[in-house]
Order: structure tokens, then sequence, then C-alpha cells
């Protein structure tokens, strides 16, 4: 189960909320401020991103939903389920069995020196629901329609909001989704392991 049935009187990691508005600075030369503009937005829905001990104090981080790509249905391993590209998995399931095939041994070899890995390591993949705009992704042997959505971690925005106290002192009325915990606790995994990366550079040997 994805999402739970019945959401608590309270904002959580992963909520996904209707009604706010995100904006960020787009700035083309960093050395002359003088020429910037302000990206001022309002998607369908947001998924908030502060962990749930850190909700309050009028501030919380959302990341909006987007569409998911259409290259991802290029891999049957996905294609039966979105919502893979948010675990672990085998190496050989991160890209298409084509793609596979024609890697040389010695590459195959390092990657499955691996046991479980992650695909797509800035994505994670909310399942279909009924609330979600459907849409069609473009495909040659013919458009999908879906309702699947997707954040992406790199689209994070810091909200100011007098009404968010704590997790139950908020706008709840802008809360329409809650994951279930398995879901959130895949969710916090992900987001975990694509801020701890270690760089080949920093590894202590």
């Amino acid at each position: 189960m994805f999402y739970q049935e019945e959401m608590d009187n309270a904002l959580r990691f992963g909520d996904v909320l209707k009604g706010f508005i995100l904006t960020s600075p787009i700035i083309n030369n960093p050395d002359s401020l003088e020429n910037y503009e302000i990206s001022v937005f309002q998607p369908d829905y947001c998924v908030i991103l502060s962990p749930c001990c850190s909700i309050g104090h009028k501030v919380i981080t959302l990341s909006p939903l987007i569409r998911i790509r259409g290259p991802f249905f290029n891999n049957p391993y996905f294609s039966e389920d979105l919502t893979r590209i948010n675990r672990t998995m085998n190496p050989q399931h991160t890209v298409p069995p084509s793609v596979w095939e024609h890697f040389l041994d010695e590459i195959k070899q390092e990657k499955l020196e691996d046991d479980l890995v992650y695909s797509f390591l800035d994505l994670f993949i909310y399942e279909q629901h009924l609330l979600f705009p459907e849409y069609s992704v473009h495909r040659k042997e013919g458009n999908i329609t879906t309702q699947y959505h997707m954040i992406d971690f790199k689209n994070s925005y810091k909200i100011d909001c007098d009404k968010i106290h704590s997790p139950e002192q908020a706008p709840l009325n802008k809360k329409v989704l809650q994951l279930s915990i398995e879901s959130r606790s895949e969710l916090r995994d992900k987001i975990s392991y694509y801020y701890a990366r270690i760089p080949k550079e920093d590894v202590i040997m």
C-alpha cells in the first residue's frame, strides 16, 4: 500500500499538499546581481521534504510533483511498476536489457560487484491516484496515459508560512494524501542516500 487510507491530523514527511506557491531566483551572472529574475509558480501538488520532527517554526520545505519521463518505459522492469525506481535493485535492472547486453563483460562485472543499487538517484515516484490529473507520455509505439508523478530531490523550496507552528498546528486542510509507513521509509532511505553519498576524492582509506 503506497498511501495510508486514514490520514493523521498532522503534517508528515512525504505528505502531498495542495495550494502552495513556490519561488526561486534565476541568476544569469553571480558576479553581477543586477540582472536576475524571480520564478513564481503554483504546482497542482507538492510534497513535504521536511522531516516530521522539523516541521514548524513557520518554515517548511516542499518539492513539486512533476510528470514522469517517457524513457522510464524503455525498461520493462520499471514499466511493470514505476515505484520500483524508489527502491534498490539488482544492477542489471537499472537499464533496459538491450543496454545491459551491450555492456563489456568487465563493465558488467564491475556493476555486479554491488549487490543492490539505486537507479535515478534524485527521483522518487509517487503511485498513481485518482486525485492526480491524467496526462499522456509520448511513446513511439503509442502514447501512454498515466497518473504517476514524481519529485526531484534537486527541486526543493523553503516556504515561510505563519500558520506552520508544528506538525499538528498547521494548515491541515491543504493535506490531501499521506504516505504509508513503508512508502515514507522508502522516501527517507532514498533521499538519505542521495545526500549521504561520498565522492571518490573524499573517501578515507
